[in-house]
C-alpha cells in the first residue's frame, strides 16, 4: 500500500506542476500585467479600456454576431440531431449527415472566411450561378455564416450523444395517451435535452466570442474583440497593458457560461433503462427532416468545394483549365513544405504527450484515493473556459524572454493544456465504468500498482486512448487563435502561415494548405476510428 502511494504521487506532482507552470501561473501574471500602469498598480487601465469606444463596440459587435450564430447554429444541430435518432431517415442519409456536418472541424477556423470569400463574393461560384452576389460576405453576414460552420460541428456531437440516452419508449406511451404532438415532443424529446440544449448554446456562444481565425478573413470593417486583442498585441502599435485588459474582460463570458451551466445542471437528469424501441413511421416528417438534413449538408459541401476547385483551376475565376502547376509550386517552395512537417510535429507530440497527461490524470483521480486529486477537476474546468487567444496572450507575457520562447516546447505545452479537458473527461468516464476491484485483485496476486493499470486497465482502454489521440492531433493541426502568438520564424505552422499568406492575397497557396491539413486529419481520424472499432467488435466477441 505504501508502495502504490508513493507511486502516485510519483506521478501526480509532476502534472500538478505541468498545471501550475503553464496554466495559473501564465493567467496570474497577465492579471497582474492587466493592472500595470509604468511601474504603478492601478484599475486605470480598465477605466480607459471601458471608456474606449473601439473596445466598447468591438465588444457589442462580439455579442450581438456570437448571440446570432448561438442560436441559428443550437436550432441546427438540434434538429439534425433530431432526425438522426427520431425520424426512419434512410440509414445511408443519416451516415452522410453525421459525416458530412462534422468535416468543417478539419480545417482551421481561418479557412472558412476564404472559402465563403470564393463562394458568394464577386467572383464566387453562388454569385455566378445567381448573377450577382446574393450575401455581401465581409462584415456582420460573413462572421454568422462563419461561425455556425465553425459551432455546428461541435453542437451536433453535443446533441446527437445526448438524443441517443433519451428513452423512446415515453414516445409510445404518449402517442398511446392520445397527447398533442407538442406535448409528446416537449416532454419526451425537448424536456431530457433541455440541460444539453443550454449547454450547446453556451458553448457555441463562447467559441465565436472568442474566435480570431473567421474575423481574421472577412471581419472587414466590423471589429470585434477578437480582432482588437491582436491588434493590441501585434498590430503596428503594440499596447502590452491593453491587449492584458482585453484578454482579462475576455473571461467574462466564460465565467458567465460557468454560472448558467450550473443552473441548467439540475434540469438534466437519467433513465435507470434506455430502451431502444422501433420508431413509428411518418412520411411527412421524415421526408421533411430528408430535405432538410440533404439542404444542411449540401450547402457545407459546397462551400467548401471551392477548396477543391480554385487550386486546380490555371486562372480561377477567369479560366477553369486543369492543373497541377499550383500544388507543384507549393511542394517546390521549402518554407511551406517546413512549415507543413512543424505542423506535423507539433500535432504528433501533443497528442503523445496530451495522451500521457490526460490519462495519467484521470486514473489518478478515478482509481486513487489520493489527497489533492480533485484539482485536476478544476484544471479540467479551467481549460475549458479560457479562450485560446486568451492562454496563448498569457504565455507571451509570461514566457517572453526565457528560452521557452520561439520554441517548439511551448506550442505543444500550450496545445495540450487547451485542449485538455475533453480528453481527460473521455478517460474519466471510461475509467468510472471499469470494475473498481481489479487493483485489489491485482494486489491479492501480488502484483504492483502499475503492474495493474498496465496488464488490465490499459488493454480495456485502449479505444478511449486512439479517440483521445486523435482529438488532440485534430485540434493541434487546425488551432490558430493561441497559436499566432507563440510562433517564430522557425516554428511557423500551416495554421498562422495561412494567416500570414493572407496579407500576400496568395489564396491558391491557402487552399492547397488546406487540403493537405484536411487530408492529413482525415487519414489520422479515419485510423483511429479503424483501430477503435475493430477493438470494440474483438472485445464483443470475447
Amino acid at each position: 500500500m505504501l508502495k502504490t502511494n508513493k507511486m502516485v504521487k510519483i506521478l501526480f506532482v509532476p502534472i500538478a506542476i505541468f498545471f501550475l507552470f503553464f496554466l495559473i501561473v501564465p493567467l496570474l501574471y497577465m492579471f497582474w500585467q492587466s493592472l500595470k500602469k509604468g511601474n504603478r498598480i492601478t484599475i486605470q487601465n480598465y477605466m480607459e479600456a471601458l471608456q474606449s469606444m473601439e473596445i466598447r463596440e468591438a465588444f457589442i459587435n462580439s455579442f450581438q454576431v456570437s448571440f446570432a450564430a448561438a442560436l441559428i447554429t443550437t436550432c441546427l444541430a438540434f434538429a439534425l440531431a433530431y432526425a438522426l435518432h427520431f425520424t426512419t431517415m434512410n440509414r445511408a442519409v443519416k451516415k452522410l449527415v453525421h459525416v458530412g456536418i462534422t468535416l468543417p472541424m478539419l480545417l482551421p477556423t481561418i479557412t472558412y472566411g476564404f472559402v465563403l470569400i470564393y463562394t458568394f463574393g464577386n467572383q464566387g461560384i453562388v454569385t455566378k450561378l445567381f448573377g450577382q452576389p446574393i450575401v455581401t460576405i465581409y462584415g456582420f453576414n460573413g462572421l454568422l455564416i462563419g461561425y455556425v460552420l465553425y459551432t455546428l460541428p461541435v453542437a451536433f456531437i453535443l446533441m446527437q450523444n445526448s438524443m441517443q440516452y433519451i428513452d423512446k419508449r415515453f414516445l409510445l406511451v404518449s402517442m398511446l395517451m392520445h397527447d398533442k404532438p407538442s406535448r409528446r415532443f416537449y416532454h419526451t424529446v425537448f424536456r431530457p435535452m433541455i440541460g444539453t440544449i443550454g449547454g450547446a448554446f453556451i458553448l457555441t456562444f463562447i467559441l465565436s466570442f472568442t474566435d480570431f481565425g473567421i474575423p481574421a478573413s472577412v471581419g472587414g470593417s466590423y471589429k470585434v474583440i477578437a480582432t482588437e486583442l491582436y491588434q493590441a498585441m501585434l498590430g503596428s502599435i503594440v499596447r502590452f497593458e491593453q491587449g492584458a485588459v482585453i484578454s482579462v474582460l475576455m473571461l467574462v463570458p466564460a465565467v458567465l457560461g460557468i454560472v448558467m451551466l450550473t443552473v441548467l445542471d439540475r434540469f438534466n437528469f437519467q433513465y435507470k433503462h434506455v430502451s431502444h424501441s422501433e420508431l413509428v413511421v411518418h412520411r411527412l416528417r421524415d421526408r421533411a427532416f430528408t430535405v432538410f438534413s440533404l439542404i444542411c449538408v449540401s450547402s457545407i459541401l459546397i462551400i467548401f468545394s471551392t477548396m477543391f476547385i480554385v487550386p486546380f483551376t490555371k486562372g480561377y475565376p477567369y479560366n477553369f483549365s486543369f492543373t497541377f502547376e499550383h500544388v507543384q509550386n507549393v511542394l517546390a517552395e521549402k518554407n511551406l513544405t517546413k512549415v507543413y512537417l512543424n505542423s506535423l510535429i507539433v500535432a504528433f507530440f501533443t497528442a503523445v504527450l496530451g495522451v500521457c497527461i490526460a490519462f495519467v490524470s484521470a486514473l489518478v483521480n478515478v482509481r486513487t484515493p489520493l489527497r489533492g486529486r480533485k484539482t485536476l477537476d478544476f484544471a479540467s474546468m479551467v481549460t475549458n473556459t479560457v479562450p485560446g487567444m486568451v492562454l496563448g496572450l498569457s504565455y507571451l507575457f509570461f514566457f517572453n524572454g526565457s528560452s521557452l520562447k520561439g520554441t517548439f516546447l511551448i506550442i505543444i505545452a500550450y496545445a495540450v493544456v487547451h485542449f485538455f479537458t475533453t480528453p481527460y473527461l473521455m478517460a474519466k468516464n471510461s475509467l468510472q465504468k471499469m470494475d473498481p476491484t481489479w487493483e485489489v485483485t491485482g494486489e491479492l496476486l501480488k502484483d504492483s500498482w502499475v503492474q495493474t493499470v498496465v496488464r488490465v486497465i490499459l488493454p480495456n482502454i485502449k479505444p478511449t486512448i486512439f479517440q483521445m489521440f486523435s482529438y488532440y492531433f485534430l485540434n493541434a493541426m487546425v488551432t490558430v487563435s493561441g497559436v499566432i502568438f507563440l510562433v517564430s520564424t522557425k516554428t511557423m505552422l500551416v495554421s498562422t502561415r495561412i494567416k500570414e499568406l493572407q496579407h500576400f492575397a496568395k489564396y491558391t497557396d491557402i487552399f492547397v494548405l488546406s487540403i493537405f491539413i484536411l487530408c492529413t486529419n482525415l487519414i489520422v481520424k479515419l485510423g483511429c476510428d479503424y483501430i477503435t472499432t475493430t477493438k470494440e467488435k474483438v472485445k464483443e466477441l470475447e
